[in-house]
């Protein structure tokens, strides 16, 4: 069965674009002009990823974001923001909130899809790959898209997991922002650098003490250390 898209957005011509695009890209769309009603339907169907405007007449679209990052069942489908808010400011607070990318209206809907099969092929690769211990306390699964901690299992986001998976795949190495940014966009990379520091910042979070694996190599990017 092909792809669940989700697409929140109050502006009638736009959503029929999107909607319009990705069908013709082979996904299966659902469109809402509201918060709530698009709330109500997840209540029942978890998408394969969600694209989201900022302004919405009835819940912000940064508040629908938090939702969805504090809901375990929720926490790792992609969101792409759909906005036209520019300013440098905004972009960063969504990532902050845990947005994966970030499209500006007006926009290109041929780049949209690309950037939604970008974000969608994280992790296809993953798929059969090993799991990896760090530390004796960290067991990242790429199978089951996993992180325990302890034996605990740490809820992140497709990115924060795809950064983490890659650093602890060649511990020791040094990643560069633009490389980690590659392995995550590819030709598709239209973000910041300070993307990866936001993303960082969520893991050591989320990780606690044993963020401390996580080490920044000041002027170059971060690698991972036992």
């Amino acid at each position: 069965m092909s792809r669940l898209i989700t697409v929140v957005d109050d502006e009638p011509d736009i959503l029929e674009l999107v909607r319009l695009h990705l069908k013709r890209a082979g996904f299966r769309v659902e469109a809402f002009d509201k918060a709530e009603p698009f709330l109500d339907f997840i209540n029942g169907t978890r998408p394969d990823l969600v694209i989201l405007d900022l302004m919405l007449p009835d819940v912000d679209g940064l508040e629908v974001c938090k939702y969805l990052r504090k809901k375990e069942e929720f926490a790792s489908v992609p969101v792409i923001m759909l906005t036209a808010r520019r300013e440098e400011t905004d972009r960063i607070l969504g990532l902050e909130l845990g947005a994966d990318d970030y499209v500006t209206k007006p926009f290109s809907p041929r780049e949209l899809v690309a950037r939604v099969k970008a974000v969608l092929r994280r992790g296809v690769s993953e798929e059969t790959s090993d799991t990896i211990q760090v530390g004796g306390r960290l067991n990242i699964d790429p199978g089951k898209h996993q992180v325990l901690l302890d034996g605990r299992k740490v809820t992140l986001t497709s990115t924060e997991f795809r950064i983490l998976h890659l650093l602890a795949s060649k511990k020791g190495w040094v990643f560069s922002r633009d490389r980690i940014l590659d392995f995550l966009w590819g030709q598709e990379k239209a973000v910041l650098d300070r993307t990866i520091d936001v993303h960082i910042k969520h893991l050591r979070e989320k990780l606690g003490d044993a963020g401390r694996f996580i080490r920044n190599v000041r002027g170059v990017g971060y690698k991972l250390e036992e």
